[in-house]
């Protein structure tokens, strides 16, 4: 019986990525990481808690096993299952279990989109016992000094069938994240698309307004990695309008009422 591996280097971030630092959260992180705490990343889609893992994953020199998470995750998926490959029974890691093994950091993405009896997995991680039962094998991994474990998810968006356990939450040291401040948005943009300063403060003053709407109706603020989007089609040369309307207007409303109104704030600005 034959076990696959996957190459470490396939999850090794080689360049350094562009992370802005928002306020204390990469030294919270370090923190936690050298007292062996898992992190749980909190905030809106798209302000920046995957591009915060994937700097500290470079800076702490730790691969990066990401996951993101759906309703059709299962157990096995994360932590590993055997497969056949021609006549041969092959036992073939879970992300999870590839990055324990490794002593690499797991990110769970989204993680309230998986199944409940899926995150029961992780628990055996997250206490001072910091082990990973593969029950198929009858087998238990014990994690590494250099393991960590962590996990986002988007609280203001959920629902209640779909929020975490609070047995699961209280396992876990919490960061807030939340859209940068103008400044710090703009500097962002320039630094992701290209877009000169005068176009990146015009495209935040656009979403400060869109954003505000959300108590008119709309359900989720337009995010910082769409508005980069919106300067990358700019800089690509697409009319500033149409670049929002591809990027901010479309992608977060489908109702048509809303969709003008964004419009209108964009005419305010281009």
């Amino acid at each position: 019986m034959a076990v696959e591996t996957q190459r470490m280097e396939d999850f090794r971030l080689e360049a350094e990525p562009y992370y802005l630092p928002l306020g204390n959260e990469v030294e919270l992180f370090e923190a936690a990481y050298k007292a062996r705490l898992p992190v749980m990343l909190k905030g809106p889609t798209g302000c920046g808690k995957t591009r915060f893992v994937e700097y500290m994953s470079w800076k702490l020199e730790r691969i990066l096993v990401t996951v993101g998470c759906h309703e059709d995750l299962t157990a096995s998926d994360l932590v590993g299952k055997y497969t056949l490959r021609g006549d041969e029974t092959v036992w073939q890691d879970g992300p999870l279990t590839t990055a324990v093994k490794a002593g690499g950091i797991a990110y769970l993405d989204e993680v309230v989109e998986a199944r409940k009896d899926t995150t029961v997995v992780i628990h055996p991680l997250t206490d001072d016992r910091r082990i990973l039962p593969l029950e198929k094998k009858g087998e238990v991994v014990r994690a590494p000094d250099d393991f960590m474990l962590v996990i986002s998810y988007n609280p203001g968006y959920q629902s209640v069938l779909k929020d975490l356990k609070h047995s699961t939450k209280q396992r876990f040291v919490a960061l807030d994240f939340d859209y940068p401040e103008p400044e710090a948005e703009a500097a962002i943009l320039m630094s992701e698309s290209g877009i000169d300063k005068e176009t990146a403060s015009r495209l935040v003053k656009i979403a400060e307004k869109v954003r505000n709407l959300r108590t008119h109706g709309l359900e989720e603020g337009v995010s910082t990695r769409l508005l980069v989007y919106a300067g990358q089609l700019m800089e690509g040369g697409v009319e500033p309008i149409t670049a929002c309307e591809a990027t901010i207007c479309k992608p977060i409303t489908d109702d048509l009422e809303m969709q003008r109104s964004i419009l209108e704030l964009v005419a305010t600005q281009f």
